[in-house]
């Protein structure tokens, strides 16, 4: 089932993002002792900063200490890279909570050590190690849709929207750089609990409105909504102007 929520300013985008997660977590902790979420980078950061971080009312109700945090995709690139998936959580979110002394999340990352700039043989092995972190269901994947449609590493027409023998693939031939990366595939998405787009701005309406409007479509993000999981679409009005959406 798809849901779209769409809201005029960024500012309720990311309040109404945050105010979503906070449920999910509550009705993971009334239950469990962990909340396993899985993020992706780009302006999704921003978004989890304002509503999570600057939003005071609903910071204070954000249970850090019990977070177990994924990526859907990483570069693959030092921790520390302005290309990092990490690196950019770290800066937005995972600083302020430091400086604010409040205990962070439990944070999964790829292992820096086997990082090589020239030889791809390693990055099976940092596929294969963060595949062996992941819980059998994750419980909220956070993702973003690319103006192509990609969503996480899994990119238009790419082989990779067929593989189902690993979780977490590798791939090298990114067409949006950084060419290295790794990445969530199906079976994981196909297992999550809830999965979430956030997706703002005009220029996203033209890809928004194949996703919404073309049942054939097989872009990765519109391959994502059709899945049997609940899968929630947050949005600014920019993003779906003109854009049929399915009642």
């Amino acid at each position: 089932m798809v849901t779209v929520n769409s809201y005029a300013e960024s500012t309720e985008v990311a309040s109404k993002v945050a105010q979503y997660i906070l449920n999910i977590q509550d009705s993971v902790l009334a239950t469990s002792s962990e909340f396993h979420i899985a993020i992706s980078g780009g302006s999704l950061g921003k978004v989890l900063k304002a509503g999570l971080i600057d939003n005071e009312s609903i910071r204070s109700k954000v249970q850090w200490s019990k977070w177990k945090v994924y990526f859907s995709d990483e570069r693959l690139v030092p921790l520390d890279h302005e290309d990092s998936n990490y690196g950019l959580f770290n800066k937005l979110v995972l600083e302020a909570l430091g400086h604010a002394g409040v205990p962070g999340p439990t944070v999964f990352t790829i292992n820096e050590s086997l990082l090589h700039d020239t030889d791809t043989t390693t990055d099976a092995e940092i596929a294969k190690e963060y595949e062996s972190f992941l819980p059998s269901t994750i419980d909220l994947v956070l993702l973003g849709c690319g103006p192509d449609g990609h969503t996480a590493s899994l990119f238009p027409g790419h082989k990779l929207l067929n593989e189902r023998s690993v979780k977490i693939a590798t791939i090298s031939d990114s067409p949006k750089p950084p060419s290295r990366r790794i990445t969530f595939t199906f079976p994981v998405l196909e297992a999550a609990k809830n999965i979430a787009f956030v997706a703002e701005g005009a220029g996203k309406a033209p890809i928004l409105k194949e996703i919404f409007e073309s049942e054939e479509s097989q872009l990765p993000s519109a391959l994502v909504s059709k899945l049997n999981v609940p899968v929630t679409w947050f949005t600014n009005d920019d993003a779906i102007k003109g854009v049929n959406i399915p009642k």
